[in-house]
């Protein structure tokens, strides 16, 4: 009898265990935004994902100015950048939200040459963007710039 109540209580503690290491990693259905603390030459870097069934179905990364105005939206800026680094907002955020949609949580993405700084900032931002998600806390997540 005792045997029997040490394995029953032993199996509880395991399934209560488990229960909980797979609930606390799912995320919750909503969305979700993180921005990056201040403007880096002039713009401020955000991402906001769509949450359905514990996976990340649309995504969005870019940057504002402090008007409102998107950074890929901005053909002056595109012209200039492609030519010094040859890739441009409109190309690696979208190539950033790419890996993303294909790795789900995972927050690594391979950096794109002449991006660095905006690949760094993304890596950071779908980290917080999914510690939310997981809370199902809906909140606009601040996330520090490397200068603070």
């Amino acid at each position: 009898m005792k045997k029997l109540i040490q394995i029953l209580t032993t199996t509880l503690l395991l399934s209560l265990l488990l229960c909980g290491c797979s609930t606390s990693h799912k995320m919750k259905d909503g969305y979700y935004t993180a921005e990056m603390s201040d403007f880096s030459h002039g713009w401020k870097e955000y991402v906001c994902i769509l949450v359905k069934n514990d996976k990340i179905v649309s995504a969005e990364f870019n940057a504002k100015d402090p008007s409102g105005f998107i950074k890929a939206w901005d053909n002056e800026y595109m012209r200039n950048m492609s030519t010094i680094q040859s890739t441009y907002p409109n190309k690696y955020t979208r190539e950033y939200v790419k890996q993303l949609m294909e790795g789900q949580k995972n927050t690594e993405v391979d950096i794109v040459s002449g991006a660095t700084s905006s690949g760094n900032n993304f890596e950071k931002l779908i980290a917080a963007v999914i510690k939310q998600a997981q809370k199902g806390d809906s909140e606009v997540t601040i996330v520090p710039s490397e200068e603070e």
